[in-house]
């Protein structure tokens, strides 16, 4: 499927910042004062989130509808170069599973991002944040939502072109509508990936927890990255929990090691969230828990395409337990990670080790080699990359 712009221009009035206004295609451009009205001068009272980047606001425009706006604070971590990755990622592409860029404001030093409002905040705050929503999620919505966030994996990786590797696939960026569907949010992080090339080495960015290891370490960036991400994501859709809870017992407190460990007991339906009172379906359940083994083994080559993950987990493929190898696991990764600073003294690698239960936005970025800094191809296109 080929990507498309739906986005009108407006008048250069709104067009404040030539820099940036360079970069920006296809994309309805709001101005500043619009906005302000459209959330009551950014009010406390219309804040309906806040993270590394800046705080979301809710908002009515003047057609009526409501948006979700996203205001870079100038201390973000997002810079220009990421503001526009954003902008022009989303912009071209549509999909049932990716949220709606309604537009942009690039007024002085302001940057701003207008999307789509969607009325039930992001599976962080509400099924794996242990936090205070009211949303109950039985066994079928979460199925539902499992399917829709790899559907939308897949289409960035298969339909597109460029293909895209979103980077930061986490609870905190799969937002839900009205009805619970699944969308995934914050492209600002995204690569794309020329069809000839085989992967990026780039800069390492992302969240602790959902990092694919060999990515971590080495910045060598695939779609197998994003599946590493979906992987543990999955297991806390099917548990109701994050990946990390350093306020449990020892053996319990990393979520992709208490899978492995419950997987070679054969005990994995143990994984599954309590508040479900048993009611859902215990083989289906195994099989998704399964699937994220599959997504997280160690090896990349070894992991399905996000096709085949939608195909598995809507029974149109059979999960193969005997192709289920141990997963790149977290102390695995940390103990790599100590080993590789000491090995090489010109990588500046800083990582946020928070629990994602205290801080489910806990981000890291790290440099890597400098014969890498510079994001670089490498041609030989592997389709099981």
């Amino acid at each position: 499927m080929s990507c498309f712009p739906f986005f009108s221009k407006v008048s250069s009035s709104a067009r404040q910042d030539p820099d940036i206004d360079e970069g920006i295609q296809h994309v309805k451009l709001y101005t500043y004062n619009e906005l302000t009205k459209a959330t009551n001068g950014f009010s406390q009272a219309n804040k309906i989130g806040e993270g590394g980047f800046g705080s979301v606001f809710k908002g009515r425009l003047k057609n009526g509808k409501f948006a979700a706006i996203k205001v870079l604070s100038a201390e973000s971590r997002q810079g220009e170069k990421e503001f526009l990755t954003e902008i022009n990622t989303i912009a071209e592409i549509q999909h049932e599973n990716l949220v709606k860029l309604y537009g942009c404001c690039v007024e002085k030093n302001n940057r701003i991002l207008v999307y789509n409002y969607l009325e039930n905040n992001s599976l962080a705050q509400t099924l794996v944040g242990g936090g205070h929503s009211s949303i109950y999620f039985d066994w079928e919505t979460r199925c539902r939502i499992c399917v829709g966030v790899a559907r939308g994996l897949a289409f960035l990786h298969e339909e597109v072109r460029p293909l895209i590797v979103h980077r930061d696939i986490k609870a905190s960026n799969i937002l839900l509508d009205k009805d619970l569907t699944p969308k995934i949010s914050d492209f600002g992080l995204a690569k794309l990936i020329p069809s000839n090339m085989t992967h990026v080495s780039t800069r390492v960015a992302g969240t602790l927890g959902y990092l694919a290891p060999e990515y971590a370490i080495g910045g060598r960036l695939t779609r197998k990255a994003d599946i590493y991400s979906f992987g543990v994501l999955l297991l806390e859709i099917v548990s109701g929990r994050c990946n990390t809870n350093s306020q449990l017992p020892i053996e319990e407190q990393f979520l992709l090691e208490r899978a492995w460990d419950l997987y070679e007991r054969k005990e994995l339906v143990g994984l599954v969230d309590t508040s479900l009172n048993g009611e859902f379906d215990a083989e289906q359940a195994c099989k998704f828990l399964k699937i994220s083994l599959l997504c997280t083994q160690e090896s990349p080559k070894l992991r399905p395409s996000m096709s085949s993950v939608v195909k598995m987990l809507t029974g149109k493929m059979n999960v193969d337990d005997s192709k289920i190898t141990k997963p790149a696991l977290i102390s695995d990764f940390m103990d790599l990670k100590v080993r590789k600073n000491q090995e090489s003294s010109n990588i500046d690698t800083t990582y946020n080790t928070s629990s994602a239960s205290e801080n489910q936005d806990s981000t890291m970025s790290s440099s890597v080699p400098s014969t890498t800094r510079t994001s670089t191809f490498t041609a030989q296109y592997d389709q099981s990359l």
